[in-house]
């Protein structure tokens, strides 16, 4: 039986806190996901201006992977903290320097203007942006995790992830709004700092809805459990976070690196790198590029709750597996479609994508979630999640655009995305279904082996 600490929530209840979790997600996603676009369609121009075009769209690139290699500290940092001090307080935290970093991105003087100077600032604040984001999935998805009920928490937590899809449906659509009213040089001069500015409006908006939630009630009842085991000890100070998960979920880990590899690099290939293959392989015109990513994403947001409902009802794996397989499958397809040209196919293209991407992402949230304790879980999901994207996500559009240099076709892109689908399909193949694990017993395994480990120890130095 559920204990009162936790006890799901009222539905009123556990909808708000649903909503805190998923208005977040979407403004940090926003801002993560408005930096790949304007990687791909303008920062080239604006701060690697003496390159070749497609010399200066991989140095775009590089900074844009340069977010993804602060994102794995941002998870040991903030997932250290996110276990000590609580969810709520490293979620309102991680908001604030994401929107902040972009913002500030809006008002960066271009490479014309400053120099060198101007590509050297972009990078830092790319950095923030990185480090807020390796924070902010895991404390997201957790609170909603960990204030919902055992039977429907593949559904709940998957509302978080529609802040991806969410994000990107907002970026792209602002940006294809501007380049419908403004023409292309008025675009490049100024129009593409209007997105950027924009994050400073809903982060107060997203602010204001994340500091009504409480602290997640798992959270509380672990933390209770830990001070009394401090005592009943002396006053042992318990093992940090990082030091935990190794010990005690290094398998888990290593299952979560592997499960992302797949679903990371096929969807910036799909959403990020579409853009620029779209516009100088197959002859699409930007506004068309956009408007067909625009399309998609909105699908992608639809179902992902319907792939999360399903992993309640089938485990998650078998849903994760059917999304990893699709995606390779899909991938010579993709790029086929995109060749004709044609607007229907190239929505086809992507959408197909992005609905068989979100079988895998809509049922990682409970995934990684049920795999580790409740005092090492902040850490344990945001490891295995954030060290897979520095792997997948971070070098998916530059190696994608690398290989699109040097061969000419899409034939090795396409190669890429389905070895890393092998990879994911072994990863989530060996992995033990989580679907029916209660989150405080995850806990209480943890607290059992480790209370064993140190009587043993005991054991060893009495004798």
């Amino acid at each position: 039986m559920a204990s009162a600490a936790t006890a799901p929530p009222p539905p009123a209840s556990l909808r708000r806190i649903v909503a805190a979790s998923l208005i977040g997600t979407t403004i940090e996603w926003y801002d993560f996901f408005l930096y790949g676009s304007a990687a791909a369609l303008v920062f080239n121009k604006l701060f690697f201006p003496n390159s070749d075009p497609l010399v200066g769209t991989l140095l775009s690139f590089l900074t844009y992977a340069v977010g993804f290699a602060a994102r794995p500290i941002g998870a040991l940092v903030f997932g250290h903290y996110g276990d000590r001090l609580g969810r709520k307080k490293l979620l309102v935290l991680s908001l604030l320097m994401m929107g902040g970093a972009t913002f500030a991105i809006g008002l960066l003087p271009t490479y014309g203007t400053v120099g060198v100077a101007a590509p050297v600032l972009l990078t830092v604040l790319r950095l923030v942006q990185g480090f807020a984001l390796g924070g902010e999935w895991g404390g997201a998805v957790l609170l909603v995790s960990e204030h919902g009920d055992a039977e429907r928490r593949g559904f709940w937590a998957s509302w978080p992830q529609t802040g991806a899809p969410a994000g990107q449906l907002l970026a792209t659509g602002v940006l294809s709004l501007l380049t419908a009213l403004i023409s292309d040089s008025s675009f490049t001069s100024w129009g593409w700092r209007i997105p950027f500015l924009l994050s400073g409006v809903l982060v107060m908006v997203g602010l204001w809805i994340r500091l009504s939630v409480d602290e997640s009630p798992v959270f509380k009842e672990a933390l209770a459990r830990a001070e009394a085991r401090k005592a009943a000890q002396g006053g042992a100070s318990e093992k940090t976070p990082l030091v935990a998960v190794l010990r005690h979920h290094w398998r888990d880990v290593l299952v979560a690196i592997g499960a992302r590899m797949a679903e990371n690099i096929s969807y910036y290939v799909i959403t990020a790198f579409i853009l620029v293959y779209a516009t100088t392989s197959a002859g699409v015109s930007k506004q068309t590029a956009l408007n067909a990513v625009l399309i998609a994403s909105a699908v992608h947001f639809a179902v992902i709750p319907a792939w999360g409902a399903l992993s309640d009802r089938i485990g998650r794996r078998p849903v994760y597996l059917l999304g990893a397989a699709g995606v390779g499958l899909w991938m010579f397809p993709f790029f086929s479609l995109i060749d004709t040209g044609s607007f229907g196919n190239l929505i086809l293209a992507v959408t197909v994508g992005l609905v068989l991407h979100g079988a895998m992402y809509a049922p990682q949230a409970a995934f990684f979630s049920e795999m580790f304790a409740t005092r090492m879980r902040y850490s344990g999901a945001s490891i295995g999640a954030q060290f897979a994207s520095v792997a997948a996500g971070a070098p998916a559009p530059l190696i994608a655009t690398a290989l699109l240099s040097d061969y000419g076709t899409s034939t090795p892109i396409a190669l890429y995305v389905i070895a890393a689908a092998v990879l994911t399909l072994i990863a989530v193949g060996v992995a033990k279904e989580t679907r029916h694990r209660d989150l405080a017993h995850v806990e209480e395994d943890s607290a059992v082996g480790e209370k064993s480990a140190a009587a043993r120890s005991a054991d060893a130095r009495t004798a």
